[in-house]
């Protein structure tokens, strides 16, 4: 696996939404899903808003893998599902606070706190 450059990261955090899409079976991709997408260290993140029982996670979930766009970075990337019980999880929150606070807490609150740990990936490039 690859690793983004620090201009993909700067251009990735600076992006408002991230539009992702997963892999088939048979290596073709599904369709975009725009997200919400934070940045973390060295590594990108995203988050599903109505919980790992959403049919575009739970594809995800299964391919692994997919590619992502954002700012004019576009990558062919694997899908690292991050365990609910990571110590990352706090500071991937305060990445989403600080990004979208200013859409209010009902959106915020749907992709932060200890309930939607479990519908994390950790996006890497290939």
């Amino acid at each position: 696996m690859g690793a983004w450059t620090s201009h993909e990261l700067a251009t990735i955090a600076q992006a408002d939404e991230l539009r992702i899409a997963s892999r088939r079976p048979d290596g073709t991709l599904r369709p975009w899903v725009t997200i919400w997408v934070a940045r973390e260290g060295d590594d990108i993140y995203v988050r599903s808003a109505h919980g790992v029982d959403n049919p575009w996670f739970r594809r995800a979930s299964r391919s692994g893998r997919g590619r992502v766009s954002a700012g004019g970075v576009e990558r062919d990337v694997v899908l690292e599902l991050v365990p609910a019980d990571a110590a990352d999880h706090p500071r991937i929150d305060a990445q989403l606070h600080a990004k979208y606070d200013r859409y209010g807490p009902a959106y915020v609150g749907a992709i932060t706190g200890a309930s939607t740990y479990a519908g994390t990936f950790r996006v890497v490039p290939e």
